[in-house]
This record gives structure tokens, sequence and C-alpha cells, in this order.
């Protein structure tokens, strides 16, 4: 599933005063997983990782996103972003701050 549906359900659940109409939003999203995409999509829409705490703050995140102009297309998958993040929570040692940025600049 690409991140961008997960995002867009999240919204429409946000933005949704009806309970019922949410349950019915978040229950076809959860059915369209498949595989791995479920606990990573679950903990998404929790607000939570996987890999707990990745060492990411908010600086690097908007200096990623300074770094170059967006895909014209929504292309990164829920194992997409999964994988780079346990990249960067992997990343150690002397140069991990920058390979940290470079994985995440690379999902930009």
């Amino acid at each position: 599933m690409l991140l961008a549906e997960l995002v867009a359900v999240s919204d429409r659940v946000a933005a949704t005063p009806g309970r019922l109409s949410k349950i019915e939003a978040l229950a076809a999203l959860l059915r369209a997983l498949v595989g791995d995409e479920v606990g990573i999509g679950v903990g998404y829409l929790c607000g939570r990782l996987r890999q707990g705490r990745i060492g990411l703050g908010w600086a690097a995140l908007l200096e990623a996103a300074a770094s170059g102009p967006p895909a014209i297309a929504p292309s990164l998958t829920l194992t997409d972003v999964d994988r780079a993040f346990g990249e960067v929570e992997a990343a150690r040692g002397a140069g991990s701050a920058a390979r940290r940025r470079q994985i995440v600049g690379g999902l930009w």
C-alpha cells in the first residue's frame, strides 16, 4: 500500500465527525493491508514506529524536506518507509547523523 493512501484515510478520519464513518474508513484501510503492511500501518495510525525511537528529530526532517523537490506522484509504500526507518535506527557511530539525513532525504 502506498503511504499516501494511509495518510489520506487518516486525514479523512480526522475530519469526519461520525464515529461509524470513522470505523468504516479504518476498517476498509485495514482490510486492504497485506502481510507486513498490517503491523506497519497500524503502528503509523497509532503514531508509533515499529523501530521505536530512531534518533531522528524535527530539524533533520525539515532539512530533508528542504533538500529538494518532492516526488511528482506518490510512490512510497509502507514497507519502503519502514525499511528506511529501520536503516535510520541502525545507523550508529561516526558519520551516523549524515547517514540518517541521507536516508531520510532519499524518501523525499
